[in-house]
Order: structure tokens, then C-alpha cells, then sequence
């Protein structure tokens, strides 16, 4: 990754989870309710909340619950999926709060917890999809730290907008369905990896015998640069010199070999 790259990655979330928490800041010290500016499903005034709702939270609780699932998935987005994550961010933030004020029920619904179900899932389904074990280990590390949301997709609780989690699922697992193909595939396979391979064949493993010592033909002789040895020595004799040091000391004179 470049090094501009490395600068989004870093900044843009930090940015973002800033915002939400100045606008909690603004709530609280001016007594200000923004909560009408949350999604307000099948109402055309709710559709701002497409776009503001995601910065707009209830409690000190719920602001918390969702910056640092938030900070380290956009992150991980930005980090591993560069070319596809401001896409990913903008559109799949759009379309899980169309998809929230669609199937919602008729009250505000703020908070940025549909864009944290929409990062978690693409990021667990795009490494899946895609085959790689980098990022099949990333799906792993979001399974094992954000699992338990899976919980919420369902109407367990009343305060907690689900209609808006389950948006954001799926609007997660539609994009990475929808951008996977376009993902290189860096698992490139050795020779020795292919299901063809055939070790007798080798060039390389030809010049070892049954019990694995090295017997170097006449091409391996003919192939090393002048004057080295494929052992990594020089060809020229190897020569050492002694010399006796002398130690003077209270007692008397101590003779030391030294080997230079």
C-alpha cells in the first residue's frame, strides 16, 4: 500500500468516530435533540436520516458501542480492500438506511450500527468469497470479536433498531457478492504445489540422490559465477596466521594465542 493510502487509513475512521462524538457533545452541553434527524420509515422527512442518522446516538452507551466496532472495520476495510472501500462505505451506507426505511417500524431510527452490520458482513463473506487466506483469516478475527451481534439481527430487544441491523447485513453480504470477482487472486501456486508435479522431474531436485546428498552436475558447475563455489566460498586457499600477544601483569608475562 502507498503511503497516501496508509495516511486514509489511519485518518478517515479516527475522522469519522470524532464527528459522531461532537455531535453527542453538541447534544448534550446545548440540550439539543437531533433525533429527528434519524430515518423515519415510509416518511418522506425521514429520508435525511439516510445520511445524518448514522451520526446521531442516544446514550454515552450507545455512542461508545458503536465507534470502536466502527473504527476497527472501516479500518480493516480501508487497509484490506482499498480500491472498493469508499464504495463499499458510501453505497452500503445509503442502502441500509433505504433498507431500514423501508422495513422499519414508524419511529427514529439513529445510531451508526446498520453501517457497523454492513462492514462486519462484508468483510466476513468478501474474505470467504474470495478465497484468500489473508482474508479468510480477517473474516475469522470478525467472527470471533463480533459474532454476538448476530443476536440483534433479531427483534429481541425493543430499544434496538433490528430493522436497521438486518439492513445493513444484508446490503453487506449483497456488495460482497457484487465486488468479489474483482478482487486479484495472489494465492499463486509453486511448481512443487501443483497436483501435476512430478519430483523426478525437477531440475533442481535432480541433484540430490535417494538419501538426499547433493550431487552437482556438470550444468551446476558450469553455471556459478567465476571463481565462487555454489557452497558460497572463494576459490582460493583459506590461510591463518598466529601471533603470540603478550599480557604484562603484576606476576610476570602471560602468553595469549590469538588467531586473526
Amino acid at each position: 500500500m502507498e503511503k497516501s493510502n496508509y495516511l486514509t487509513f489511519l485518518v478517515l475512521p479516527l475522522y469519522i468516530v470524532l464527528l459522531m462524538w461532537v455531535v453527542y457533545w453538541i447534544e448534550i452541553r446545548w440540550a439539543f435533540d437531533f433525533s429527528k434527524y434519524g430515518i423515519l420509515p415510509r416518511d418522506l422527512k425521514g429520508l435525511k436520516g439516510i445520511f445524518f442518522g448514522p451520526f446521531v446516538h442516544g446514550s454515552l452507551k450507545h455512542l461508545f458501542n458503536n465507534s470502536i466496532p466502527l473504527l476497527v472495520l472501516s479500518s480493516s476495510l480501508l487497509f484490506f480492500y482499498p480500491k472498493q472501500a469508499f464504495q463499499v462505505l458510501i453505497i452500503g451506507t445509503i442502502l441500509s438506511g433505504i433498507g431500514t426505511w423501508i422495513v422499519g417500524r414508524y419511529s427514529y431510527h439513529i445510531g451508526a450500527s446498520g453501517v457497523v452490520y454492513m462492514l462486519a458482513s462484508y468483510l466476513l463473506f468478501q474474505g470467504l468469497f474470495s478465497k484468500s487466506i489473508q482474508l479468510i483469516s480477517i473474516s475469522l478475527i470478525v467472527v470471533f470479536f463480533y459474532g454476538s451481534l448476530i443476536w440483534y439481527l433479531f427483534p429481541i430487544d425493543p430499544q434496538v433498531s433490528w430493522e436497521g441491523h438486518s439492513s445493513g447485513f444484508l446490503v453487506g453480504v449483497v456488495l460482497s457478492l457484487f465486488y468479489y470477482k474483482k478482487i486479484p487472486n495472489d494465492n499463486k501456486k509453486y511448481d512443487w504445489e501443483k497436483e501435476d508435479f512430478e519430483l523426478s522431474n525437477d531440475f533442481f531436485m535432480q541433484h540430490f540422490d535417494s538419501k538426499g546428498n547433493f550431487h552437482p552436475t556438470e550444468h551446476w558447475y558450469n553455471s556459478k559465477p567465476d571463481g565462487v563455489t555454489h557452497t558460497g566460498e572463494e576459490n582460493q586457499d583459506v590461510k591463518y596466521d598466529y601471533k603470540v600477544l603478550k599480557k604484562f601483569s603484576n606476576d610476570g608475562a602471560d602468553e595469549l594465542s590469538h588467531k586473526e
